[in-house]
């Protein structure tokens, strides 16, 4: 039951936008100016009203000169909060810095590109308080502007990982997010090194929706992603999405006993009625050619897992905060001397 008087406002949803940036020295200052005016209280179409209270821009060591950017953003704006990585982890670990680093009650994640709109942040917050939902994922209703290659690739990989990876959601998972905030901050302190985020999301919630956007393109520069690194990103979804690699090394295994029993019955009943010779050194090559490539994959697969396991109980880092080095022993200019 609402207890506040009758014509009482509603309180104010507070909105943290955690931003990483890896090449964003072109595109992140006109991102931030889009953000600037929802930092003012205005109201969702459904009638909730909101405040983006934070910006936090996650520097994720690029190539380019984003940090002097950031900088000068920071000044510019009071509601920039910079967080400083101390060196490239990626953009999910980034995403994942900005979430344990935040204070709002919710949590936007977006990329620097300007490929997503703020105007949409709205019309996600009303989409999560009309489901009761505590992950609101953007929908394209149009194609990404990367390609047809990496659009096809990237469908293609989350309805793999949909079908064969235990992540019936895969399809869903998108960079532009609205999560709940307590939500985005206790994923952001159990994910360890090497887990995709929305996997860890996927974890611990069930109450997930979308709501469609209209994408816009990426300005001023390339996507940051090579094929080599999507196909890691790829690889690190299945392998942090549950076990069914490690079922499908198990039933490769079993299909290939199978198909030996099989064979060897053949060829003793054919031996027996003396239709066959024991020849076949051709054949014999190709079964272990085969078998042996067969049993490298799997095993392949199984040190896939073995190693994320490892990197875990070894403590590594899924990331590391830090300070500016501008404003630290790195950043002070030489002394003349005298």
């Amino acid at each position: 039951m609402d207890d506040r008087p009758a014509g009482a406002a509603s309180p104010t949803h507070e909105v943290s936008i955690v931003i990483p940036v890896y090449q964003g020295e072109k595109t992140l200052a006109a991102l931030i100016a889009e953000i600037a005016p929802l930092t003012v209280a205005s109201t969702s179409p459904d009638g909730h009203p909101f405040r983006v209270v934070e910006v936090l821009p996650v520097y994720d060591n690029g190539p380019d000169d984003s940090a002097r950017v950031i900088r000068e953003l920071a000044q510019e704006y009071e509601f920039i909060r910079p967080i400083w990585l101390s060196k490239n982890f990626g953009q999910h670990a980034a995403t994942l810095a900005g979430m344990a680093s935040s204070g709002g009650e919710w949590i936007v994640t977006m990329d620097e590109d300007g490929e997503h709109d703020p105007a949409a942040i709205a019309g996600m917050l009303d989409a999560a308080m009309r489901e009761s939902c505590v992950v609101v994922y953007a929908k394209p209703v149009n194609a990404a502007p990367h390609g047809p290659f990496r659009n096809v690739a990237s469908r293609g990989a989350k309805w793999l990982l949909a079908k064969l990876a235990s992540s019936p959601r895969a399809l869903d998972y998108h960079s532009f997010r609205l999560i709940l905030g307590s939500v985005g901050r206790g994923v952001a302190a159990y994910s360890g090194s090497g887990v995709y985020l929305d996997v860890a999301i996927g974890w611990v919630v069930d109450r997930i929706t979308t709501v469609p956007v209209t994408l816009r393109h990426e300005h001023l520069r390339a996507s940051g992603y090579s094929g080599r690194s999507l196909f890691r990103h790829f690889r690190r979804m299945v392998l942090t999405s549950g076990t069914r690699g490690l079922r499908f090394v198990s039933l490769v295994g079993a299909t290939f006993l199978c198909g030996a029993i099989v064979i060897a019955v053949l060829l003793v009943i054919a031996r027996v009625n003396g239709s066959v010779a024991i020849q076949g050194w051709t054949s014999t090559i190709v079964v272990v050619l085969f078998s042996s490539g067969a049993i490298l994959f799997s095993l392949g697969i199984i040190a896939e897992y073995i190693g994320v396991n490892v990197n875990m109980a070894m403590g590594k880092p899924p990331y590391l905060i830090t300070t500016d080095e501008a404003d630290g022993p790195l950043g002070r200019a030489r002394t003349p001397q005298s």
